[in-house]
């Protein structure tokens, strides 16, 4: 996990979530140096409070051939739309589009359920 100093997830919070699958000729190495480089944008994108990802644990079987999970959190979806156009994300999607075969975009601003 990527994460700003000092920002704790607690309460509401907004998520970028992306599922994605690689192009089949897309080595592990160069989807390391992508998934690298989509983490530091923590470090060029001041809303972009935290970064995670993974892959499907075959579970559900449910993936519809996504393989990987990106999660970017932001205080508000307000912060979303300042990253989505910040030239750092623009320049680093430009890299990361031309490897995936498809991709899933979804943002959503959390909530807490009280029981």
């Amino acid at each position: 996990m990527a994460e700003a100093k000092g920002v704790a997830e607690a309460g509401r919070v907004a998520k970028h979530i992306i599922l994605a699958k690689f192009k089949e000729d897309v080595s592990a190495e160069e989807i390391q140096q992508l998934i690298k480089g989509y983490a530091n944008l923590v470090n060029l994108i001041p809303p972009m409070k935290s970064f995670r990802w993974g892959t499907d644990a075959g579970i559900e079987n449910l993936t519809e051939g996504y393989t990987h999970v990106f999660e970017s959190t932001f205080e508000t979806t307000q912060g979303i739309a300042e990253y989505v156009a910040h030239p750092a994300h623009i320049e680093y999607s430009n890299l990361l589009a031309p490897a995936l075969e498809k991709v899933l975009a979804m943002d959503y601003q959390s909530d807490i359920v009280q029981l």
